[in-house]
């Protein structure tokens, strides 16, 4: 089936099952010879270690998360961190995992116990399924055999899908332990996820509109072309374009949110609800509900790196556009070039790695927002801003293929200077604007009461 590609003033039609040409596949074509053997292996067993590859890596690299987590986190805040166990305190993760195996499982007594022991695996669940999608590497040449697990047709949608799922383990864990702070928990959870989704659906959306594409191998195929369709030697990655930024924004916020993380760790505030969802979980339940939010952490850096980052490339650059105009240095060119495909796992992790480090640096500077700040950034700010970018990114693709370029940004700047007026026009009208920002608690002097003093009698004297 056809579909709507944009790169980005022009527009093509092209069928779901064609790649983005690109020059690097001719060029890689050549060492397939040496993967072969993979093309030949039964199509279960190759699965299988597609799937070994991921599980693998994140299992490992949870407790990795975990201690720079606590080592940035105490370097923000001018303390020591852990530092004894181990080299720099690398050992100190687990060894704090063989104690929580290691410790005793207590089970209150009056649990819902089959949601009880099934909340923890649901929490955990979410991530690795939609890890499954992710574009470690290039969706050409041998490395196209091992990565992604699954590149489904309908990525995008999948990813959303499944990624709503991860709050049942979060509300059941609340609604299971009997506990009122952890039902608390669970419901505030349930109430994020209404708040934000939306937001970040809309967010994605404006990708899918722009690449016209739901599938994630496409999309980053689709950040190789020259940036704005003009400037040749420049990737045209989402985050470089005036729609990609505010697309980005609205899903960074959101992905912060879906992590249940600061600011937005309301379900889990130790000040006011214990510990929220986990209160009645210990020992390796315990764990596996923080080693899902690691994960999903993990995960989710990976598809803003997808979407918005260009992917697996390294820089937003075209090697191959470099070597083409400048062929006395084809040679460097092609050589990085290589580079930056045979080590495009390593590059596509270390985009990962700095979202977690964004994670980090905002739980250590940002305060936990209040119940009704987080309903009104997500019903009031996020949710008008995505709807608003996804109308002007269809204004300008429809404009840019009728009149040209030139036009078609004069109309979408202009499309939203209008919407952005009506949405201050519409939250200023009265009765719509939140009153609970404009609240002023004033302190009285009490009022002094004059106490009489009574002298006690004088003693009689002989």
């Amino acid at each position: 089936m056809a579909t709507l590609t944009n790169i980005p003033h022009q527009i093509e039609l092209r069928t779901s099952e064609e790649p983005f040409p690109t020059a690097k596949t001719q060029r890689v074509k050549s060492t397939r010879t040496m993967w072969n053997w993979l093309e030949h292996l039964h199509p279960a067993l190759l699965a299988l270690i597609r799937v070994l590859l991921f599980v693998l890596p994140i299992l490992v690299i949870v407790p990795l998360l975990i201690w720079w987590e606590r080592r940035l986190l105490s370097w923000m805040q001018d303390r020591i961190g852990p530092n004894r166990v181990g080299p720099f305190g690398l050992l100190q993760t687990i060894a704090d995992g063989v104690k929580l195996f290691l410790k005793e499982d207590i089970t209150p007594a009056k649990v819902d116990r089959l949601v009880y022991f099934i909340a923890p695996a649901l929490a955990l669940f979410p991530a690795f399924a939609i890890g499954g999608t992710l574009p470690w590497g290039p969706s050409f040449g041998p490395l196209h055999l091992l990565t992604p697990i699954a590149d489904v047709n309908i990525g995008i949608l999948y990813v959303l899908a499944i990624s709503s799922l991860g709050v049942y383990g979060v509300v059941l864990a609340g609604y299971a332990s009997d506990n009122k702070y952890s039902l608390m928990g669970g419901l505030r959870s349930s109430a994020q996820l209404i708040s934000y989704e939306l937001a970040m659906g809309m967010s994605l959306a404006c990708m899918v509109l722009a690449t016209g594409s739901l599938r994630m191998t496409d999309m980053v195929s689709s950040q190789e072309q020259p940036l704005w369709g003009a400037v040749s030697f420049i990737q045209n990655w989402n985050l470089l374009t005036p729609f990609g930024v505010i697309a980005g924004l609205v899903f960074l916020i959101c992905m912060v949110a879906e992590t249940n993380r600061a600011p937005f760790d309301l379900p889990e505030a130790e000040n006011e609800l214990i510990a929220g969802y986990h209160t009645e979980y210990s020992s390796m339940k315990f764990a596996v509900f923080f080693m899902g939010e690691y994960a999903s952490m993990f995960i989710f850096s990976g598809i803003f790196a997808a979407v918005f980052l260009g992917g697996y490339n390294i820089l937003p650059i075209r090697w191959h556009y470099l070597a083409e105009v400048m062929p006395a240095m084809s040679g460097l060119w092609d050589f990085i070039d290589s580079i930056n495909y045979w080590l495009a796992p390593i590059w596509f992790i270390g985009k990962m790695i700095a979202g977690i480090s964004f994670y980090i640096w905002l739980r250590a500077t940002l305060p936990r927002l209040r119940y009704d700040q987080l309903m009104a950034l997500g019903w009031k700010s996020l949710l008008p801003l995505a709807t608003t970018n996804f109308i002007v990114i269809a204004l300008w693709l429809v404009t840019t293929s009728v009149f040209g370029v030139a036009l078609g940004w004069v109309w979408a700047i202009g499309a939203f200077v209008v919407l952005g007026i009506i949405y201050r026009l519409t939250i200023g009208m009265k009765g719509v604007e939140d009153r609970l920002h404009n609240r002023v608690v004033t302190l009285e002097e009490p009022e002094r009461r004059q106490v009489e003093v009574v002298e006690p009698p004088k003693a009689a004297t002989s």
